[in-house]
């Protein structure tokens, strides 16, 4: 079945000035265009498209995901199976988020008691629930299962300062990073000695027993592993870079 563009944006609810601008920049072309000047798309294209809002949805630039959809091993099916894993996992995040909101509304009325640690365990479930879905595998392959399950359990029984501390410790070092790869300082100089310092700390607290040469081990997966260096380099590129060659010059230094 063909289908025009007008019955297309209707059928996708997006304007037909969107499905104009995919075809101009590659990301969506028609299976055909008429004499007349008209676009007409077949089921093919319906199927990529519901696949291109579906990426969309889940926060991807229209490059990526061109890049994704365009790539000669691309699966709908498997995409599929991806988007509802996704679509789960932001599911049960948000009824973990409910949960906490609902119980702190119940103890903030007197119905119930609600500990300080129950207050703050949804965010930290979450921070867990976000450090393994993103470097899970990489992790549990280079320092071991219990090592990780220990740092997840670490983490669950923190209190409200330290929880407070941990992230004041994440923001500290990003924005520290930033200044000085923006400033352009040096990985041996003091502002980089005291970044280390920083997150050194918040090693410590992530892990059970802290090591120089897991220190430096977790540096080069900044650099080497994808997702790592573009958490650190979301606002300037370059300190993921930074902060390993100022973690091996420190740390080195005792």
């Amino acid at each position: 079945m063909e289908y025009s563009i007008r019955q297309l944006s209707e059928i996708a609810g997006i304007s037909a000035r969107t499905l104009r601008y995919y075809d101009k920049i590659g990301l969506l072309k028609p299976s055909c265009v008429r004499e007349s000047g008209y676009r007409y798309y077949s089921e093919k294209e319906l199927e990529l498209l519901q696949q291109i809002l579906f990426y969309k949805e889940r926060g991807l630039k229209l490059e990526q995901i061109a890049a994704i959809i365009q790539s000669d091993d691309f699966d709908i099916m498997a995409a599929l199976h991806e988007h509802l894993e996704d679509l789960e996992l932001q599911q049960a995040r948000l009824d973990n988020m409910i949960t906490a909101v609902r119980k702190t509304i119940a103890s903030m009325k007197g119905e119930i008691t609600m500990s300080n640690a129950e207050k703050f365990e949804s965010f930290k479930k979450e921070m867990i629930k976000n450090n393994e879905e993103k470097y899970g595998e990489e992790i549990r392959s280079k320092y071991g299962e219990k090592e990780v399950e220990e740092s997840n359990k670490s983490m669950l029984n923190m209190t409200e300062a330290e929880y407070d501390r941990l992230k004041s410790l994440e923001n500290e070092i990003r924005e520290e990073l930033n200044a000085a790869v923006k400033d352009g300082e040096s990985p041996e100089g003091e502002r980089a000695g005291n970044i280390v310092r920083l997150h050194k700390e918040w090693l410590g607290m992530n892990w059970k027993q802290y090591t120089p040469q897991g220190h430096i081990g977790i540096a080069e997966m900044y650099v080497a592993d994808p997702r790592f260096t573009a958490y650190y380099d979301k606002d300037i590129t370059g300190c993921a870079e930074f902060l390993k060659k100022a973690i091996v010059c420190w740390v080195e230094r005792g």
